[in-house]
């Protein structure tokens, strides 16, 4: 995935430039992120607390995707990425996380108390961001 995909066009210095109209999808991710992040907050603490996971991951998409559980679909809520709640087990069990790269993840692995921890799909490619929750949330 090229990094002009997903942050948009920064120049060299990182200023922003004048070329491509296309905004990218991380624009209206932050904002469904800003929007979804109490319901994100409660299934993160449910998933930890029941002890399914210590390490709770949600998939944003645009499309379908075969991981996860469907808990916030942006169809019915008029938003712009559905998001999918899965768990660090169910990656290393569907290859995506290979289990040689467990501990390496962890190593990255924010506390989920503080950050949703997001797999964004797009058609470029896929990549692991973490999202604080806002600060009235915690």
């Amino acid at each position: 995935m090229e990094s002009e995909e997903l942050l948009g066009s920064l120049g060299q210095n990182g200023n922003k430039e004048q070329a491509p109209e296309r905004k990218s999808p991380l624009v209206s991710l932050e904002k469904d992120l800003a929007f979804y992040a109490d319901s994100i907050k409660e299934v993160a603490v449910e998933i930890m607390v029941e002890g399914i996971s210590a390490h709770p991951i949600f998939i944003a998409h645009q499309h379908e995707v075969s991981i996860g559980e469907l808990i916030l679909n942006r169809e019915e809520l008029n938003t712009a990425w559905t998001i999918q709640a899965s768990t660090l087990e169910e990656f290393i069990q569907k290859g995506i996380i290979h289990p040689d790269k467990k501990e390496h993840f962890l190593k990255s692995y924010k506390k989920p108390e503080n950050y949703m921890c997001i797999f964004v799909i797009v058609p470029e490619g896929a990549n692991f961001v973490y999202y604080p929750y806002p600060k009235a949330t915690n």
